[in-house]
C-alpha cells in the first residue's frame, strides 16, 4: 500500500482509498501547495500577504490551516476527466471526483514534485506537478496513453475549479491571445484606504494551455449541470459549450478530443496561477510552457529543495527513520526557516525556533534572523508577539493578542546557533532598535531576561495575559493577575541558559546575576505550584490553581513537566514521579497527549483551548511541538529510553496499520495526532496534515545531539550517543563548523562512552580545535 522509492527520495501510496487525506507539499519563496492522492489541493501565495488564486465557493469558507477538516466540500482540486468517445464511460485522475475503481493507482509524493500514475478504461494517465523557484506558477504535466491494443477516440477534459473570487466583481473567459482560460475579480473592500494598498494585487487566475484545445468552458455551473462534480452535464456533450462567466464563479475547463493509435501516448503541459495583467500572463507563457522549459525548472527547483539538506545522515537498524532523517526531516526545517512559513509577522516563538533549526542547516540566515527579530525588541526589554518581515506588514490576528512567552525563545535558540557555530561574536554585535536605541546583542538579551524576571507578581510567578506558549490559553490571565506555570519554569531555564553564555563571554556578574533569577523562579514554583506528584500548569485571575489532581479534565499538562526538568526546578524525587504520572495518565499510541482528560466544554477561567473538539489541536490532542519538548528534556536528562520510544512515535510507521490510523504519509511530521484515544479510539492518532509546526526544529535537534549525541559547544563538539538499547550500534555522517564527521558507534557492553578520533582515543569524549575541510573519523 505504501512504499519508499528512489533510494527514499519519494513514496508511492497504491490507493486512494485507504489513506483519504495523505498529501504532499511543495513550496518555494513566494508560495506552497499541499496536494491530497485524490486530487484536492490547497494553495496560497505572497501579495505580499497570504492570499488565493483558487477559492472556496464562499471566501471565508476555508482557509489554509484547515486541512484536517477535509476541503473536500467546496472542492478546490486539479481535476482531469477522461471520456471514450465510442462507450461514453468515463473517469477521473488522479481519483476525485468521480471516484472511479480504477484498475491501478499511484501516487507519489517527492521531495520536488508530486505524482499520479492510474490506469483505467484501457488508459493510462499520468500527471506531475512541479514549481519554479521564484514565481508563482503551477506547472502541470499530463500524459495519456492507449494501452488497450487498439486504435482509440477519447476526450481529456482538464478541469481546475476557481471557484467564488469576490462579491464585487468576477468574471472568466477563454482567451486566444493568451492560449487559456482568464478568471478575473476585484478584491473586496470598504475604506477607501484598502483601494490603495488592493490596487496592485493579482487579481487575475489564468490556466494557460500549450497545446490549444478543441473547446472550453469557463462557467463552473454550466460544466457541472445538473449531474454535478461526480458527472458534470457537460460531459454528455459532443464538446463544451465554450461559454465564459459574468459575475459567476469561474472555473477553467478544456477539452481535448483525441485520436490515438495503438500504444500512442499524448503529452500537454499547463501554467495554473496569478496575475496581475494580460502582459504578466505572456510572460509566464513564454518563460515555461514548452517542454524545455519544464524540465529546466524542475532541475532548479530540485536543486533548491537540496540546497536544505541538512547536516546528518544516518544509518540505523530502523530503515524507516533513516529516511525520515536523512531526506524529509531537514526539508520540512528548510521549510520553515528559507520562507517563515510564508508569513509577513510570525509569531516571535514560532520565528526564533525557525531559525533555531536553520542554524543546523543555514546558519548564516539564523544569525540575520536573530539580529532581526532583536530589532524589533520593545524599549522595555519585552519581545512583540510578532515580527515583521517586510516593511508596512501590519502585526495580525493572533499576533494582536498579548503573550508572555516571546523573551524566552531568545536564549534557547541562540544557545543552538552558538553551539553549531562558535560564533559568539554574535553577541557582540550592535543592534539599532525601532526606538532608535543602538545596543550589542547581548545587552538585549539581558534586557529580555530583565524583562521576565519583572514581569511576575509578588509570588514571583511569571504572569500569563492572554497566553503563553499556549495561544488559546487566553483567559487565564487577561484580568492581569493569572499566573503561568510553565513560563515560570521556562524562564528559570532560559535564565539559567543565558548565565551560561554570560559565563563564556567573561561576564561574572551576568552569570550569577541570571543564575539567581533562575534560581528563584525555581524556587516559586516549587512553592506554588507544585501538586504533590507534578507541577501545576498555572493560577488564574481569581487565584484558581489548575492542572491539579483535584481537576477532572486537564488535571495534568505536559510541559511544566518537561521544562521543570530542564530548569532544574524538579528534584530527582519530584522527576520520577513526575514521569510516571505523564507516563500513566498522558502516554498513547501515537505518543504523548499535551494534557489529559481533554476538556469536554468551555472553562472561563482557562480560554478557547477549551472549546476546542477534545483530543483535537491543543485540547489533549498528541501536540508534537509540546511532545518534543518533553522528548528533548528526557534526552538532556539521560532518559534514553523513554525519549527514543516518544520520538519514533512521532512519525508516522513503520506498520501498516499505523499508517492507516494516523492516515498520513511519512514525509513530515504534522502540528498534531488527535488525542483523547481512550475517549473517542476510533478517531485517536489521525493526523492534522498541517506541516506548519515547530515541532521540527526540536525534532531536528534531538536527534542530532540526543539520539546521536553529536552537540556542540563553544570549543567543539561533545560526543554522548543515546542509542535505544536493542542497538548494537549506528553509524552517521556529521557535518560541523565545515569540517565532516564519519561516525561509527557500536555497543560493546561496556558502562562508559569511549570515543577514538583518527585512531586516537579520546579521554573527554571532546574534539576540540576542528579544522574547516578536514574530515575525521569518529
Amino acid at each position: 500500500m505504501l512504499r519508499p522509492i528512489d533510494n527514499g527520495d519519494r513514496y508511492e501510496l497504491l490507493s486512494p482509498t485507504a489513506m483519504r487525506r495523505a498529501a504532499g507539499f511543495l513550496w518555494n519563496r513566494k508560495m506552497m501547495i499541499q496536494m491530497n492522492c485524490r486530487g484536492y489541493a490547497v494553495a496560497q501565495f505572497m501579495q505580499p500577504e497570504p492570499a488565493k488564486y483558487a477559492h472556496a465557493p464562499n471566501l471565508e469558507a476555508k482557509t489554509f490551516m484547515q486541512p484536517e477538516q477535509g476541503y473536500y466540500a467546496h472542492h478546490p482540486g486539479r481535476f482531469f476527466y477522461i471520456k471514450d468517445e465510442e462507450t461514453g464511460e468515463f473517469f477521473s485522475a488522479p481519483y476525485e471526483p468521480v471516484r472511479a475503481k480504477v484498475d491501478s493507482f499511484s501516487f507519489v509524493a517527492g521531495k520536488s514534485d508530486i505524482a499520479w500514475t492510474v490506469e483505467h478504461l484501457g488508459l493510462r494517465v499520468q500527471m506531475e506537478l512541479g514549481l519554479p523557484v521564484d514565481d508563482v506558477a503551477e506547472l502541470w504535466s499530463l500524459r495519456v496513453t492507449d494501452l488497450s491494443g487498439r486504435a482509440r477516440r477519447i476526450s481529456v477534459y482538464p478541469y481546475f475549479p476557481i471557484g467564488y473570487m469576490s462579491w464585487m466583481n468576477q468574471s472568466g473567459e477563454y482567451r486566444a491571445d493568451l492560449g487559456g482560460i482568464v478568471a478575473s475579480c476585484v478584491a473586496p473592500y470598504q475604506k477607501v484606504a484598502d483601494y490603495f494598498k488592493q490596487k496592485d494585487f493579482k487579481d487575475k487566475t489564468y490556466f494557460l494551455c500549450e497545446t490549444p484545445p478543441d473547446a472550453w468552458e469557463v462557467c463552473q455551473e454550466a460544466f457541472e449541470g445538473e449531474g454535478g462534480l461526480h458527472a458534470p452535464s457537460a460531459l454528455a456533450q459532443p464538446a463544451l459549450a465554450g461559454g465564459d462567466a459574468r459575475y459567476e464563479t469561474p472555473a477553467a475547463v478544456v477539452q481535448y478530443r483525441v485520436a490515438l493509435a495503438a500504444g500512442a501516448s499524448r503529452d500537454y503541459r499547463f501554467l495554473f496561477g496569478p496575475a496581475l495583467d494580460d502582459d504578466e500572463i505572456r510572460a509566464m507563457r513564454e518563460k515555461y510552457l514548452c517542454a524545455e522549459a519544464f524540465a529546466a525548472a524542475k532541475h532548479d527547483y530540485a536543486e533548491y529543495v537540496e540546497g536544505g539538506y541538512g547536516c546528518l545522515s544516518i544509518e540505523t537498524p530502523d530503515l524507516e527513520l533513516n529516511n525520515f532523517v536523512n531526506h524529509w526531516l531537514p526539508r520540512q526545517v528548510f521549510y520553515h526557516g528559507d520562507v517563515n512559513r510564508l508569513s509577513t509577522d510570525p509569531q516571535t516563538r514560532n520565528y526564533l525556533q525557525d531559525n533555531m533549526g536553520m542554524a543546523f542547516i543555514k546558519p548564516e540566515v539564523a544569525r540575520a534572523a536573530f539580529v532581526h527579530a532583536l530589532g524589533q525588541q520593545e524599549v522595555s526589554g519585552a519581545m512583540p508577539d510578532g515580527i515583521l518581515l517586510y516593511e508596512g506588514a501590519e502585526l495580525k490576528y493572533i499576533n494582536q493578542v498579548p503573550h508572555t512567552d516571546h523573551c524566552v525563545w531568545l536564549p534557547v535558540c541562540m544557545k543552538v546557533y552558538l553551539d553549531e557555530t562558535g560564533d559568539y561574536a554574535l553577541l557582540e554585535q550592535k543592534v539599532t532598535g525601532t526606538d532608535g536605541k543602538t545596543l550589542t546583542v547581548a545587552q538585549r538579551m539581558s534586557a529580555a531576561m530583565d524583562w521576565l524576571m519583572k514581569d511576575r507578581d509578588e509570588r514571583g510567578l511569571s504572569f500569563i495575559a492572554q497566553g503563553d506558549w499556549c495561544d488559546p490559553m487566553n483567559m487565564v490571565g487577561y484580568k492581569g493577575k493569572g499566573v503561568s506555570g510553565w513560563l515560570t519554569v521556562a524562564a528559570a531555564y532560559a535564565m539559567n541558559l543565558w548565565s551560561d553564555m554570560c559565563a563564556q563571554c567573561g561576564d561574572k556578574a551576568g552569570a550569577d546575576k541570571y543564575k539567581a533569577g533562575g534560581a528563584a523562579l525555581n524556587a516559586a514554583a516549587n512553592q506554588h505550584l507544585w501538586d504533590g506528584r507534578w507541577f501545576a500548569r498555572g493560577i488564574t485571575d481569581d487565584n484558581v490553581v489548575f492542572g491539579v489532581a483535584a481537576d477532572k479534565e486537564g488535571r495534568i499538562y505536559l510541559n511544566p513537566q518537561a521544562w521543570s526538568m530542564l530548569s532544574g526546578a524538579a528534584s530527582a524525587g519530584q522527576r520520577a514521579t513526575m514521569l510516571d504520572e505523564v507516563e500513566q495518565q498522558l502516554y498513547t499510541p501515537y505518543g504523548v497527549q499535551m494534557f489529559a482528560p481533554p476538556y469536554s466544554k468551555m472553562r472561563d477561567d482557562v480560554g478557547r483551548v477549551t472549546q476546542k473538539h477534545p483530543g483535537s489541536a491543543e485540547n489533549g490532542a498528541v501536540y508534537n511541538h509540546a511532545a518534543v519538548f518533553f522528548i528533548y528534556s528526557l534526552y538532556h536528562g539521560g532518559e534514553t529510553e523513554r525519549a527514543w520510544k516518544l520520538l519514533r512515535q512521532m512519525i508516522p510507521g513503520p506498520d501498516q496499520a499505523d499508517y492507516l490510523q494516523r492516515g498520513q504519509l511519512p514525509i513530515f511530521i504534522p502540528n498534531y495526532y488527535r488525542g483523547a484515544w481512550k475517549e473517542y479510539p476510533r478517531t485517536a492518532g489521525r493526523s492534522s496534515q498541517l506541516f506548519n509546526t515547530g515541532t521540527v526544529s526540536w525534532v531536528y535537534r534531538c536527534v542530532i545531539e540526543g539520539l546521536c549525541g553529536l552537540q556542540g559547544d563553544a570549543d567543539g563538539l561533545r560526543i554522548v550517543p543515546q542509542l535505544p538499547k536493542e542497538w548494537p550500534g549506528m553509524k552517521a555522517v556529521r557535518r560541523f563548523r565545515g569540517a565532516m564527521f564519519d561516525v561509527n558507534i557500536r555497543r560493546t557492553g561496556g558502562d562508559k562512552v569511549r570515543v577514538w578520533c583518527n585512531g586516537e582515543e579520546l579521554p573527554d569524549a571532546h574534539i576540540g580545535n576542528i579544522e574547516p575541510g578536514q574530515r575525521y573519523q569518529l
